[in-house]
């Protein structure tokens, strides 16, 4: 059986979890923006932002006053050191970059964008940036405090399907798990999709299956019953 990691968070960041987890397999990290070797470092998949894609995002964003994250080179960068700047790179115990005008430091492609703000708020934001960037982005929340900006060919599932094919398995033979509301196209891909039970409203009702909460260990407690069932 291979455990894959598929998670929203930068490679640098989710590399010493699989380290200590002994997970050597390739993660799948950045909303599925890339898939890369965590015993090599190298990326296998990479599908940044168009950069003038990126810049709009960025100056739309920033008009309506949002602080927002940007990924480059695995890497965060942002625009001057804020609360939300900070309370993020110590979530995440990250390094952090302040450039001045984020647009126009903007060379490169970045991986993704984040705006950070109340849940409330983002939900408002949410509705009002897929509205004008319709099919140009991929736009989800990952927690509820965040909403991450992608290439509109970024989700998870992509992600988990470049590597399938890359490792040579099917969604036929996948159990997925997920709580959150970037996790909905992941569990849609696999055969069998389980949400825990505090998860989003869309990953339960997309779920196949619900097991118990986080706190509750339950995804620990699927795993070890299929290990417990298999011949």
């Amino acid at each position: 059986m291979r455990v894959i990691v598929a998670t929203g968070r930068m490679f640098r960041s989710v590399r010493p979890y699989l380290e200590q987890a002994g997970i050597d397999e390739p993660v799948v990290c950045y909303q599925g923006a890339v898939v890369a070797d965590p015993t090599t470092g190298s990326f296998l998949r990479h599908e940044p932002i168009p950069l003038e894609l990126a810049r709009e995002t960025i100056e739309t964003l920033q008009e309506e006053g949002f602080h927002v994250n940007c990924y480059v080179g695995d890497e965060l960068y942002v625009a001057r050191l804020t609360s939300e700047a900070e309370r993020y790179a110590g979530f995440q115990h990250l390094p952090i970059h302040p450039v001045g005008d984020l647009a126009a430091w903007l060379s490169e492609a970045p991986t993704k964008l984040v705006a950070i703000d109340e849940p409330e708020v983002l939900d408002r934001l949410e509705a009002r940036m897929k509205a004008r960037f319709d099919g140009r982005l991929y736009i989800s929340k990952s927690l509820p405090f965040f909403l991450e900006f992608a290439s509109p060919e970024v989700t998870k599932a992509s992600g988990l399907a470049f590597l399938a094919e890359h490792l040579g398995f099917t969604p036929k033979r996948t159990v997925a798990f997920g709580d959150g509301e970037n996790d909905v196209e992941l569990l849609e891909w696999a055969v069998f999709g389980v949400a825990v039970a505090n998860a989003h409203p869309r990953v339960l009702a997309s779920a196949d299956w619900v097991c118990p909460s986080a706190a509750e260990e339950g995804v620990a407690q699927v795993i070890e019953a299929v290990l417990d069932s298999s011949p």
